[in-house]
């Protein structure tokens, strides 16, 4: 799996970035093992972020994204390091093309989106270091999680058992935003972030799918948060409950559940038939796809629990 970073930069481009108080500080703001996070890095990822989700630039955001930034710059710096002592590289030129990716999901040449980035006073580097690290925890979750993965006959036939038991029922097109609750993240400040996140959603300030690629942690994240076609029973019971009372293109309240806040998007409904059933070999993917980012993420979380982390900031 080679996961590529998705952001779709909207006018915000054109517009110049402001410099807050928080970029003028130096020096190192999180040590994480054996490497360093600095005050401008965090400076200059928020900077990414706030114009690749839409997201308005106010002080009030910056300072209920800036805690999840800094848990994601941390992340990012754990998966770098197994990546390197699983001596998995990453080339330049895939970098690039990851860049080229954007440009084209954005339908602008190359060259001209990279100038168009400059020109709003974000740096190219940010958007590099992104992409870098998205790559290499994508061949090191091939390397070391994937041949955990197995999905047998069995597991195919009774997860169309139960998609059948199901057929005449309502389904539901659905994307999620996840925000996990961990040692480095509050429940308060995963909590303030969540409602931030749907207000700006419900407004029209920031689109779902941009906010989702940025700021979930669940699977499809990189899809917008699109789970795909759900029906009854297939989510945790806290979810399964919101699920029927959300409209058609609405979003829901954040959701506490044990491992953090969900907020959900329903995109379309449809009633389950034996025409719109999945295929075996779709079902097989399906089931390795969720196992793989079931495991992909208690990796990280393993990695993270026995990781040095001082986080000097004030947050």
């Amino acid at each position: 799996m080679r996961t590529i970073l998705t952001v779709l930069l909207s006018a915000a481009l054109f517009a110049t970035a402001s410099t807050p108080a928080f970029a003028m500080q130096e020096g190192v703001a999180v040590v994480v093992n054996e490497d360093a996070i600095t005050y401008s890095d965090v400076s200059d990822r928020l900077e990414l972020i706030m114009v690749s989700s839409g997201l308005p630039n106010t002080k009030d955001t910056r300072d209920k994204l800036r805690p999840q930034i800094v848990n994601a710059l941390i992340d990012e710096q754990i998966r770098l390091q197994e990546a390197r002592r699983n001596e998995i590289q990453v080339s330049q030129e895939e970098i690039e093309a990851g860049i080229d990716t954007i440009a084209a999901q954005n339908e602008i040449d190359p060259q001209e989106f990279r100038k168009r980035i400059q020109s709003s006073g974000l740096k190219l580097s940010t958007m590099r270091d992104q992409i870098r690290a998205q790559i290499a925890w994508g061949k090191t979750v091939q390397a070391v999680v994937r041949p955990q993965v197995t999905v047998t006959d069995g597991d195919v036939d009774n997860f169309m058992s139960r998609m059948h038991s199901n057929t005449g029922k309502q389904e539901y097109f659905v994307a999620e935003i996840f925000l996990p609750i961990d040692d480095s993240t509050g429940e308060t400040e995963a909590r303030n972030l969540a409602r931030k996140l749907v207000q700006e959603i419900r407004g029209g300030k920031a689109p779902f799918f941009r906010v989702a690629q940025q700021f979930s942690k669940s699977a499809g994240a990189s899809q917008g948060g699109a789970l795909g076609w759900i029906t009854e029973g297939q989510l945790d019971e806290e979810l399964d409950a919101v699920l029927p009372v959300i409209e058609t293109g609405g979003v829901s309240d954040p959701i506490r559940t044990s491992a953090g806040f969900h907020i959900l998007h329903v995109r379309d409904t449809r009633v389950l038939t034996p025409e719109n059933l999945p295929d075996r070999e779709e079902v097989r993917s399906r089931i390795g796809q969720m196992r793989l980012e079931r495991q992909a993420q208690r990796f990280l979380l393993d990695l993270k629990a026995t990781s040095f982390i001082d986080n000097r900031l004030a947050l």
